[in-house]
C-alpha cells in the first residue's frame, strides 16, 4: 500500500495528521475487503483551491469539504472481483498496486466543520478521509438507501479506529 499526502495548506494544527490519514486509509481498505495493495493520493488544501477544483472538475462554483476522484469503475460498490491485476488501466505497472484514486480535502472546512459539529478536528479529518475512501471504493450517497449504507460504513470505520464523535484531541 502506498499513499502520498501533499500538504498544500501549510501549517496544519492537527497533531500527527499524517498518521490519522494513514490509519483511516488502511482501515477503510480492510473494511471493504480490498484484495489488492493500493495507491492513493491525498491533497490537503484550502477553501479557495478546492472551490477552483470543484468548479473545474464538476462545474460547481462552491467550496466543499472533500472531493474524491476514483480511478476504478465499479458495478457493485466495494466489489473488486471484476479487476485483473494485469490490467494496465487500473494498476501501476511498476508496483502492481491498484490505482484507487485521489482525495482533495479542504483543511479550512475541516476546522470549520469540527467547530460546527462540536467535535475534534482530528475526528473531522478522519471522517472526511473515510467518506472519500468509500467513494474511491465505489460507494455513493445520491439515493437515500445509498446514503444510509455509506454513513453506516463511515461510522464503523471511524469507530474501529477510535475516532468517535466524542474523540478528544491529545
Amino acid at each position: 500500500m502506498s499513499y502520498t499526502i501533499e500538504n498544500e495548506y501549510g501549517d496544519i494544527t492537527i497533531k500527527n495528521y499524517e498518521e490519522v490519514i494513514s490509519a483511516i486509509v488502511k482501515q477503510s481498505l480492510a473494511y471493504v475487503g480490498c484484495p489488492y495493495e493500493c495507491e492513493v493520493n491525498i491533497i490537503l488544501t484550502d477553501n479557495k483551491t478546492i472551490k477552483e477544483i470543484n468548479n473545474e472538475q464538476r462545474q460547481i462554483d462552491n467550496e466543499t469539504d472533500v472531493l474524491s476522484f476514483p480511478l476504478v469503475d465499479y458495478t457493485v460498490p466495494g466489489d473488486f472481483s471484476h479487476l485483473d491485476n494485469q490490467d494496465a488501466e487500473y494498476f501501476n505497472l511498476q508496483t502492481g498496486e491498484l490505482l484507487l484514486g485521489d482525495i482533495v480535502i479542504s483543511m479550512d472546512k475541516v476546522y470549520e466543520q469540527a467547530e460546527a459539529y462540536n467535535h475534534s478536528r482530528t475526528r473531522e479529518l478522519a471522517f472526511l478521509v473515510a467518506h472519500s475512501m468509500l467513494h474511491l471504493c465505489g460507494y455513493d450517497h445520491m439515493e437515500e438507501d445509498e446514503r444510509r449504507i455509506m454513513e453506516d460504513k463511515q461510522e464503523q470505520i471511524l469507530t474501529m479506529k477510535g475516532y468517535t464523535r466524542d474523540y478528544e484531541e491529545i
